[in-house]
């Protein structure tokens, strides 16, 4: 089977856009009909995959939203993870930021017990709570820079006595660190000054650009600043594709968001090598 990276440059090119579902289930907002429990959560997973995975480039599962839930949720977890089509990309959005022993097992449960293709995890602990996941070969790490969150700024902007910003400073190292393909920057749509910025300075690590939908993210800036020189880039759309219905039409309204968001990524230009 082709590597990861490699799957993900095809779907791009098949599906014409750099859409990656997300997938978060919260239990307080899923469709009527559902249950406010584990079983309701898999079923909605299940469901938007299966209506919207076809229009996307690859799938991004927040795992908090199985953890809740114990064994039970971990086992859910399997299932829809099961789900995903072998051509498509699973990234296991977790953001992890430990080290040593710790990282290691934190990657074993990502990488290896679920064997999803990617993973998002904190750098702020340098280098050791990285190169755990990297020490699974084909794996791709998206490392945090700069959040969608609206406080992401409270941190990630404080100027250094360089007179450069933090998240500047920790997107240099990661793409001076690990100038591989496989290592990518997690860069929000929210703050397109920003995210604008970045690729100009670091143009060659892949960023996923989350944020855009419900958070307000400016697609247009999304989708022409996440494709690096060394990889193809995505842009993440999760509560615009799952929730754009909460009623009995959830499943064909999820695959309809799903296809106008693709059309809506490609017509905005993103091009492989930008």
């Amino acid at each position: 089977m082709a590597l990861p990276i490699e799957r993900l440059a095809r779907r791009i090119e098949l599906t014409g856009a750099p859409l990656c579902l997300g997938i978060d289930p919260h239990p307080d907002q899923l469709p009527a009909g559902l249950t406010r429990d584990v079983n309701g959560v898999e079923t909605f997973a299940r469901g938007v995959l299966e209506a919207a995975a076809d229009r996307a480039a690859a799938v991004k599962i927040n795992v908090a939203f199985f953890e809740a839930f114990g064994s039970a949720g971990w086992a859910a977890l399997e299932r829809v993870r099961a789900d995903v089509p072998a051509d498509h990309v699973l990234i296991l959005d977790a953001k992890r930021g430990d080290i040593g022993s710790t990282a290691v097992r934190y990657a074993e449960s990502l990488l290896g017990r679920l064997a999803a293709d990617g993973v998002t995890v904190s750098p702020y602990v340098g280098a050791a709570a990285i190169e755990p996941f990297l020490a699974y070969a084909n794996a791709i790490v998206y490392v945090l820079v700069r959040t969608s969150n609206p406080d992401a700024g409270t941190l990630q902007d404080l100027v250094l006595e360089s007179g450069e910003r933090l998240h500047e400073r920790v997107a240099r190292w990661v793409s001076s660190t690990w100038p591989e393909p496989r290592v990518g920057l997690v860069v929000g749509a929210t703050a397109p000054g920003e995210l604008a910025a970045l690729r100009r300075q670091v143009p060659e690590p892949a960023f996923l650009v989350p944020g855009v939908g419900a958070q307000g993210g400016d697609a247009g800036a999304a989708a022409d600043a996440c494709h690096g020189t060394r990889a193809p880039g995505i842009v993440n759309v999760t509560r615009g594709i799952g929730l754009a219905s909460r009623g009995d039409d959830w499943r064909d309204a999820a695959g309809r968001a799903a296809g106008e968001w693709r059309d809506r990524l490609a017509s905005a230009g993103a091009t492989l090598g930008a």
